[in-house]
């Protein structure tokens, strides 16, 4: 273990290209100074501990926001098979990576199949969500825990971990905070798995152990740390009564007896009070049982946030929002103006809308052809990764005579669509409805109903806003290139102000007869 870079390498880029002068740096810190996915042993005296790195990123790697999912292909899914094999003879075995596993593309059988075996993967990539998330922990299906940490960059947050007697037990921290400590037996209810750890020697263990750690420079071998003063004092309480003073056996290690079978009923809380001699101190409390029977849930937001596919999601609900717009356009094109009965409220009169914006051919066409132009189209094309021209659809890129399949591409797709594509059909929607009621753009302003009037084109303004400021993203990202060659972000944006004085400057002959239908409408 080195002293840590003063700086992440979670840089503007996570693909292979653009962490590429990062990496003779990065390989300073490493243990194994090694690129991709390996399988590392650990040997010691009592047994074999192996180590899984998962190398997801993508290759080419493309810049922001298009690196934000990894991908495995099916060789390298062929790869961490043989390593997960490998790693079968080991008393445990610890995969970590960069991505989530939700974040992860991967052919069948999933990346969660071949990890199955390990007791714990160790990743980043969410971190905590902005902070929105503190804790992101969860359980595989298959047993194994999926563990995010804080990031190092901004936050410095760092992990320990420790096998004691096989049975794991972590603590996130926060570098600078001292002391540290770490219970390892008996060790969290909520991290225990029957499947990967023997927890029956719970109940056969004699003494309660823990790694506190503070400022001297020792090791142990069950948990790495660095340290700077002396330890005075560890309290160590259970269900709030005071059990003893733990005693020092040696390195970190402070070992306190107990009666295990004590504490074979329920639940109960175990509370290690830490002072060192500079005065510091650090209290830390976990749920554990002596039952194999019991269980307590990971919190259900962080579960669905590690567990779900999210790329299968966003794939599904932007097929779903186009098919639902190409229905409605459809329809209304080649569907008879209907009789309404009753007022003309909300739903009769966006019906109405509807039905003349698709009975138009300028505007049917157009907002047609923008919709299947966002699943079809190219979107862009530039500079996806340094040096290398590639070019962006909703279905995947394509760079360097590589195919990358669509990922973040999906959720791109999906906030334009919600944040401009139907806003702008709604807006033509609602335009064609005031010429039909047989204002002008002047005339409408001057209605008198500006609550419900100037709302709206605020709306769409700051929609529009929006939709330039993904312009000058598109550009300060990938290029002037991308900028000059992008039909969904810049032609699109010139062209959607032609397409809003087409309806207030139609000429009225072609909406005579919606204005005929309107009226006998409004006077049933």
């Amino acid at each position: 273990m080195a002293n840590l870079p003063g700086y992440s390498e979670e840089d503007k880029g996570h693909g292979k290209n653009q962490v590429a002068r990062y990496q003779r740096k990065s390989w300073k810190y490493s243990a194994v100074r090694r690129d991709g996915s390996f399988h590392y042993v650990h040997s010691t005296p009592f047994g074999n501990y192996s180590f899984i790195s998962l190398d997801a990123t993508l290759n080419p790697g493309p810049k922001r926001p298009f690196n934000f999912f990894g991908i495995l292909d099916q060789k390298q899914m062929e790869d961490l098979l043989l390593l997960a094999k490998e790693s079968s003879r080991s008393n445990h075995s610890i995969w970590f990576g960069h991505f989530t596993t939700s974040t992860i593309l991967s052919p069948s059988p999933g990346i969660r199949f071949i990890m199955s075996s390990a007791t714990a993967y160790l990743c980043g990539h969410l971190h905590t969500l902005g902070g929105l998330m503190p804790v992101l922990h969860t359980r595989h299906f298959q047993g194994t825990l999926e563990l995010e940490v804080g990031d190092w960059m901004v936050n410095r947050r760092y992990r320990i971990f420790a096998f004691d007697h096989d049975l794991f037990s972590f603590a996130d921290l926060i570098f600078g905070e001292w002391p540290v400590v770490l219970i390892t037996n008996p060790k969290s209810l909520l991290y225990s798995s029957a499947k990967h750890e023997p927890l029956e020697r719970l109940l056969h263990s004699t003494h309660i152990s823990g790694c506190a750690i503070s400022h001297s420079h020792q090791q142990c071998t069950r948990v790495l740390v660095f340290s700077l003063s002396s330890i005075t004092s560890v309290a160590v309480k259970i269900d709030g009564v005071h059990l003893g003073q733990a005693s020092h056996l040696s390195g970190p290690i402070f070992i306190l007896k107990w009666n295990p079978r004590n504490y074979s009923n329920k639940t109960h809380n175990i509370e290690v009070i830490v002072q060192d001699s500079a005065g510091r101190s650090k209290s830390v409390h976990h749920i554990f049982s002596a039952r194999e029977d019991i269980h307590l849930r990971f919190d259900p937001l962080a579960s669905f946030i590690l567990l779900t596919d999210h790329c299968t999601v966003a794939r599904v609900l932007f097929v779903m929002i186009v098919l639902i717009q190409l229905i409605i356009l459809i329809t209304f094109r080649y569907r008879a103006y209907p009789e309404h009965k009753g007022p003309p409220g909300f739903v009769n009169l966006t019906s109405f809308s509807l039905h003349v914006l698709s009975k138009i051919s300028i505007f049917y066409y157009s907002v047609l052809l923008l919709t299947l132009y966002t699943v079809l189209g190219p979107w862009f094309v530039g500079e996806i990764t340094k040096g290398k021209l590639g070019c962006c659809f909703s279905f995947g890129i394509f760079v360097d005579g590589r195919f990358l399949q669509g990922s973040v591409t999906f959720i791109v797709g999906i906030l334009q669509l919600v944040f401009f594509n139907i806003p702008l059909m709604v807006y033509l929607c609602w335009s064609l409805l005031q010429r039909c009621f047989g204002h002008s753009f002047r005339s409408h302003l001057h209605q008198g109903k500006y609550l419900k009037i100037i709302p709206v084109h605020l709306l769409m303004l700051l929609l529009y806003i929006w939709q330039i400021y993904s312009c000058y993203f598109l550009h300060m990202t990938y290029g002037t290139l991308a900028l000059l060659f992008s039909p969904l972000r810049t032609w699109l944006t010139l062209v959607t102000p032609v397409l809003i004085r087409c309806v207030w400057t139609l000429n009225p002959a072609e909406l005579g007869t919606f204005v005929v239908q309107l009226k006998s409408h409004l006077s049933s």
